[in-house]
Formats: C-alpha cells, structure tokens, sequence
C-alpha cells in the first residue's frame, strides 16, 4: 500500500511552525508496511487543497491529512465528514 501526507496550513509555508507532525505520521505508517511516497504541504486555500487531493488521489492507496482548518472544512463539505 501507498500513501501521501498531506500537510495543511499557511503557517507551514511560511516558516511559523515545525512540521513534526509529517515527520511521525511518515515513521509510523513506516512500522505499517505502509509505503510514504510523497509528503506535501499546502497552503489554507479551499480551491487549490482540493485541486491538490484530486490529484494526489490519482498517486496513491491511501491519503493523510494533518493540521488546518481549511483542511477538515473541505474533507467535511466534500466527503460527508
């Protein structure tokens, strides 16, 4: 199995933070058997997040979202969550 991680928040971008949330999911699907190929990170923008999960569903078995708010509002609008 495959999968993307897909960090969400402007903050990333710009500096403000740490990503150390990528770099434990990556270490724990890892101990999975789970295949990290990509490790991405975009900004809180509603139009370019779901552009970039449609094309990162097209790579992989399994996507991973972490932090943002932007992120959860779109999974909840578009997947019913």
């Amino acid at each position: 199995m495959t999968a993307e991680i897909i960090s969400v928040g402007t903050e990333l971008l710009l500096g403000n933070i740490l990503n150390t949330n990528a770099q434990y999911l990556s270490r724990e699907l890892a101990a999975l058997g789970i295949t990290v190929q990509r490790e991405s990170t975009i900004g809180d923008n509603h139009d370019r997040l779901a552009d970039f999960v449609n094309e990162a569903k097209r790579r992989c078995d399994l996507l991973v979202f972490t932090g943002g708010s932007c992120g959860r509002s779109l999974l909840r609008r578009h997947a019913g969550l």
